[in-house]
């Protein structure tokens, strides 16, 4: 095989296996040096034998991630205050074509999926990735872990159940999603804190993640009137050259907020019955570092 034919191969799946390793990992940095090696192996094997690139390269980029888990399991236990997947832009657009599909993975790759697969084991994860997300066969999942097939099926089975016990029981509506955004920035820069409160579900969550190293809650506030009160006392401190702008993070619409041109947060809704359900915030700048400005 060429060396070229090598090189484009790899890139041709490149996506494939960032998506894999991400919601395995839920760090770019992580995800991005599983796939560095899952290259360096790819290139530097005798490929004579590999009769489907696509799933040598998967198995791979999982058995990888599974391994960088274990790892990074204990510096995630560590942590200093609530955790938070790494925000990581999405833009499915042309390359997922169909609505159906776009949306399963833009499902399993949300902030609210990723923070319930941190309490699954590794193998757990990887199965439920591959089977959920992905839409692999049991039996290629097998292959991927060099397990048996009923193994398999029981371990999508435990995840499934946790997953669906503890991930949130609405579905985000994109559109009203948008509008509650703009609606909520609107009441946050204005200090209208009943305003917010009005937007806010009576049970609604702040989650801030900064790992001791920007400003944000140490632990989670709940009900609508706590959250409203700690966006209204942020808003009024105020940030040095604030600008904000819309994208898509983990599958849907979220704000980038920018401090004289650099990163200093995303802030994302969700939001059902027309009420904001959860805000999320993340402020640790090790994972700002990916989130393009421009």
């Amino acid at each position: 095989m060429a060396s070229d034919t090598v090189t484009d191969v790899f890139e041709e799946h490149r996506p494939l296996l960032m998506g894999v390793a991400y919601r395995m990992l839920a760090r770019v940095a992580d995800a991005e040096d599983v796939v560095q090696e899952a290259w360096l192996r790819w290139s530097g094997k005798d490929r004579s034998d590999v009769r489907e690139p696509r799933g040598y390269l998967v198995r791979v980029t999982t058995r990888l991630a599974i391994d960088r888990l274990r790892q990074v399991q204990a510096r995630r236990e560590a942590y200093v205050g609530p955790w938070l997947p790494e925000p990581y832009v999405t833009d499915f657009g042309e390359a997922v074509p169909d609505s159906a599909e776009r949306a399963v993975l833009a499902d399993s790759v949300s902030l609210a999926v990723l923070v319930v697969l941190e309490s699954l084991s590794p193998l757990e994860r990887a199965v439920f990735v591959l089977r959920e997300a992905f839409g692999y066969p049991y039996a290629d999942i097998a292959a991927v872990l060099d397990r048996g097939e009923p193994a398999v099926r029981q371990l999508a089975g435990r995840a499934r159940k946790h997953v669906e016990e503890r991930r949130p029981r609405y579905e985000v509506d994109p559109a009203e999603r948008r509008d509650l955004t703009e609606r909520f920035l609107a009441a946050a820069g204005e200090g209208d804190l009943e305003g917010l409160v009005s937007l806010l579900a009576p049970e609604a969550r702040l989650i801030g993640d900064s790992g001791g190293r920007a400003q944000a809650p140490l632990r989670i506030l709940d009900t609508a009137e706590k959250v409203g009160r700690f966006v209204v006392g942020v808003t009024r401190k105020g940030v040095s050259g604030l600008s904000l702008r819309f994208l898509e993070v983990n599958g849907g619409l979220a704000v980038l907020a920018l401090s004289d041109g650099k990163p200093d947060s995303i802030i994302q809704l969700d939001v059902a019955d027309g009420r904001v359900q959860c805000v999320y915030i993340v402020r640790n700048p090790e994972k700002l570092m990916s989130i393009p400005v421009v």
